[in-house]
């Protein structure tokens, strides 16, 4: 995988053509062997290539909007695009009318000069971290394709879209870690922003408090590039911080909970490296991590919100859904206002005091999925296996939507074997300095 700079670089200096970039990333996409069938719900080979000429001859006349200029960018089906359908990787909208105008981050990508590629497979209504979809199947990890892994969900397409060589971004959402577990599955870089800092604006629901927007890329760099693009700034990445300046919090409460064997040891090597490298790597306790299962009693925020979004969807085209995310939509039914109403206060004092326990750190790190990419046929088999691989690969990321806070997950496997994840995670607003930190992070443990 090459990264935004690396290409931007050739681009600049002739080297390399955005028609040529495209071609490639074409020419993977469509090979009949390849996993583009199960990444692409909708492609248009000419449409990319009508984008790529025009990038060629603006860069000829010296225009050059940003980094991402001429490279492509796919994007998971939730967002809205201009004479296209959002049907959400469902049956059930596939034949909803075009919208008319572009959800905002994508005409934030287009004003960056980036060329649309094509829309990516997810778990149908993005609801659930797996990344199964039965109506259009399912797009298999990079890692032992032989067996067939999952690729992690929601934004499965996305992801696999990066890490064979279709996009150099996969624009994904992210509410409970639907950028980060397919990232840490796959062996790339997702993000997960401060909820505000993004426009939702134009991306189809699944939980209006939890829902962000994401990139998923070959690097920090290349994420942190593509985020100040969404959100509208400078389209730089930060200085790297110095690893011996840090202080990385190491929770103690749940997250390193039943680690199988690859992430225990690519995880225990992540840390052997920063603390040679000088950063302070402290256990505490974060407590508030165990208060979870009680803080989601009365149902979730995601299940609620989520039936408010699919009520009248459900009562018309309910029996089209994908049975187990119809299930756990309806499950939401079930709560009242009281219940969601308690769950909202408990979460913003709960948000307080986590905030609290983390002064005095620059970040906390933990694994990003507590197992490596199980195969896929046990999980469509068995609906017992499914609801427990799905809570496992959720468990660690959501902590960090319900706290409103950023993270990055970065690639902790060492070369050719199973991909693992790192989380470097901060408060809320903490974007730019968990970008500056997980550049460090991650050229520590490449090391």
């Amino acid at each position: 995988m090459r990264t935004i700079l690396e290409l931007s670089r050739a681009l600049n200096e002739g080297r390399l053509s955005s028609e040529a970039i495209v071609e490639d990333a074409l020419a993977r996409a469509q090979h009949p062997e390849g996993e583009g069938k199960r990444v692409f719900l909708s492609l248009d080979p000419e449409k990319v290539r009508a984008q790529a000429r025009a990038s060629d001859l603006v860069r000829k006349a010296g225009v050059v909007p940003s980094p991402l200029a001429g490279l492509p960018v796919s994007l998971k089906d939730l967002f809205d695009v201009a004479g296209e359908t959002t049907a959400a990787g469902s049956v059930a909208l596939r034949d909803s009318a075009p919208k008319t105008v572009d959800a905002p981050v994508v005409a934030r990508l287009r004003a960056a000069g980036a060329v649309i590629f094509g829309r990516t497979n997810l778990t149908e209504f993005a609801f659930s971290g797996i990344g199964l979809n039965p109506h259009y199947d399912t797009p298999r990890n990079p890692y032992d394709r032989a067996t067939g892994r999952i690729p992690g969900g929601s934004s499965s397409g996305g992801a696999v879209s990066v890490s064979d060589g279709m996009a150099i971004i996969g624009m994904g959402t992210d509410t409970g870690g639907s950028t980060r577990i397919p990232a840490a599955l796959c062996g790339i870089v997702g993000y997960k922003p401060t909820k505000s800092r993004i426009p939702t604006d134009g991306v189809f629901p699944l939980s209006m408090s939890l829902d962000s927007v994401g990139p998923m890329g070959p690097s920090v760099a290349c994420c942190a590039i593509c985020d100040a693009v969404l959100a509208g700034e400078p389209a730089i990445a930060p200085a790297a911080a110095q690893v011996s300046q840090l202080t990385l919090a190491v929770p103690k409460t749940i997250v390193l909970d039943a680690l199988d064997e690859h992430v225990a040891k690519d995880f225990a090597r992540a840390l052997e490296r920063l603390s040679k490298a000088g950063a302070k790597v402290v256990d505490a306790p974060f407590l508030p991590f165990g208060e979870m299962d009680e803080l989601n009693r009365p149902g979730g925020l995601a299940p609620m919100e989520a039936y408010y979004v699919h009520r009248e969807l459900l009562e018309r085209a309910g029996d089209r859904y994908d049975q187990r995310v119809r299930g756990r939509i309806i499950g939401g039914s079930k709560a009242t206002v009281a219940d969601y109403l308690w769950t909202q206060e408990r979460r913003r004092d709960w948000i307080a005091r986590m905030n609290t326990e983390l002064q005095g750190y620059h970040a906390m790190i933990m694994p990003t999925v507590a197992c490596i990419a199980p195969p896929i046929a046990p999980i469509i088999a068995d609906d017992d296996t499914f609801r427990r691989t799905n809570a496992r690969v959720l468990r660690n990321t959501a902590l960090i939507n319900f706290l409103d806070g950023c993270a990055l997950s970065v690639p902790s496997n060492e070369p050719g074997q199973a991909p693992t994840g790192l989380m470097i995670c901060g408060s809320g607003g903490r974007d730019k300095r968990i970008f500056s930190i997980g550049m460090a992070i991650e050229a520590a443990i490449k090391a």
